[in-house]
């Protein structure tokens, strides 16, 4: 196989099949050298087609509570906040701080740059009060000079 761009589906499954075969190639020879380029040219095929857009931080701070077997009691330790606080937070109410970005950073391996990107507004719809109705009385306008 020539070493080409991967463009169709069948470029990709003999790619993958060729670096099967060079799986066991050892590192700074033509075969080692073949085996890179091939990993290469396939990521780059996987990411046009296949990526993942990367979590925002509430979903990274639930995949990694949930990787772990985490509870919101151990979100609170790592915290050190409140229930409510850690529920606000987990419910896309109250944004993180840098402190806890940091501890979360520190203590559950989540990547700082996971915390740049934005946090996806909450699902729920909050209910919003009607607005009040005016309430004069008739024939009066305003205040009554006295």
């Amino acid at each position: 196989m020539n070493i080409a761009p991967i463009k169709t589906e069948a470029d990709y499954e003999t790619a993958l099949a060729e670096i099967d075969r060079l799986m066991d190639a050892a590192p700074n020879t033509p075969r080692g050298d073949r085996f890179e380029v091939l990993v290469m040219l396939v990521e780059a095929y996987e990411a046009m087609h296949w990526s993942i857009e990367a979590p925002d931080p509430i979903e990274a701070i639930q995949l990694r509570m949930e990787q772990r077997g985490l509870t919101r009691a151990d979100l609170q330790r790592i915290l050190g906040s409140s229930s409510g606080r850690v529920s606000e937070i987990l419910n896309r109410k109250r944004p993180l701080s840098v402190e806890m970005m940091r501890r979360l950073h520190a203590e559950l391996d989540i990547p700082a740059e996971s915390f740049l990107r934005p946090v996806k507004r909450s699902r729920s719809v909050t209910a919003k009060r009607p607005a009040k109705k005016a309430t004069t009385q008739p024939g009066k306008r305003g205040r009554s000079a006295a």
